[in-house]
């Protein structure tokens, strides 16, 4: 399976499908979500999916209510203009990375395969891992590993990862895993490369800075009533979301107008974050981390 869908019922229950209405799959991947909302559609109903990474492109279907649109989900009001498709009843995203990329190893996103230290969701896009390991300066690389892997010994990492490279090319899963694999605690060490990796993926793919534009803008796509229901693989993600969600901003500090009202354009469907159910998570080791948050645009 190119990747198993999370949370896949309570994705389509959040988006409360109209029949007739036209929706967005950011994140197409394996096209599990997709797949599930066209079954809902009627003959007048519309999807357009978004993906950036060409391996997806070959799962897209042979629907004429289906459209697949190869780009980042960033640009996702530019993209629906261009296709006349504004406003829309509803917005999925389901983030991270899927089965399929982590399960190709010259992709280069698994700690468990050796391959080109690569990481790009966007083959098309120049700046590799190996890249910013190779380039990047020490205080540069520190910022990376204690914001976006949130490690403790991101200063020590970013140094010796600097000493590394003078003497040899750090280009691959092993070479890296082996220059930092001192740093990590013995008991927790897949935790620990998952957070080295993730914090390349994330600067890589500037993924955060893509979803603060996609989360603006589909406040802007969304008709009034329209849901918007995101799932995210770990906390930077799921704060930013949060915060957008409850208080229309992202450093989570409530804005009120002149009488009161807390000013903000979604409004959570429930405070309670959905998470999987054990049986899920069984089946889908992978779903494991995640956490869906759900909203509805004001009228």
């Amino acid at each position: 399976m190119y990747h198993d869908p999370v949370l896949l019922s309570e994705a389509i229950e959040g988006l409360n499908i109209d029949p007739s209405g036209v929706y967005v799959d950011v994140t197409f991947g394996g096209g599990g979500h997709s797949k599930t909302i066209l079954e809902k559609l009627g003959d007048s109903g519309r999807l357009i999916a978004f993906d950036q990474d060409e391996d997806a492109v070959k799962n897209q279907f042979n629907d004429e209510r289906f459209q697949l649109v190869e780009a980042n989900f960033r640009f996702l009001k530019n993209y629906l203009r261009m296709h006349g498709a504004l406003p829309v009843d509803g917005v999925l995203a389901d983030l991270g990375v899927s089965s399929h990329q982590f399960d190709t190893g010259e992709r280069g996103f698994s700690t468990r395969f050796d391959g080109p230290l690569d990481m790009r969701m966007d083959q098309s896009v120049k700046k590799t891992a190996a890249q910013i390991v190779a380039e990047y300066d020490e205080e540069a690389l520190e910022r990376i590993f204690k914001f976006y892997g949130e490690l403790r010994k991101a200063k020590l990492i970013a140094r010796e990862l600097v000493s590394v490279r003078e003497t040899e090319s750090i280009d691959s899963v092993e070479k890296l895993k082996s220059a930092v694999e001192r740093f990590g605690p013995k008991n927790k060490m897949a935790q620990f490369f998952a957070q080295v990796f993730q914090a390349l993926r994330i600067e890589v793919n500037d993924e955060l800075k893509a979803l603060e534009e996609l989360l603006v803008q589909s406040v802007d796509v969304l008709e009034e009533g329209g849901r918007l229901v995101v799932i995210s693989y770990h906390s930077l993600e799921d704060r930013l979301v949060k915060n957008f969600l409850k208080t229309g901003n992202f450093s989570g500090k409530p804005e009120k107008d002149f009488y009161g009202n807390l000013i903000r354009p979604l409004k959570p469907v429930k405070n309670k974050v959905t998470v999987p159910t054990e049986e899920e998570i069984k089946r889908n080791p992978r779903a494991r981390s995640a956490k869906m948050r759900v909203a509805i645009k004001n009228g």
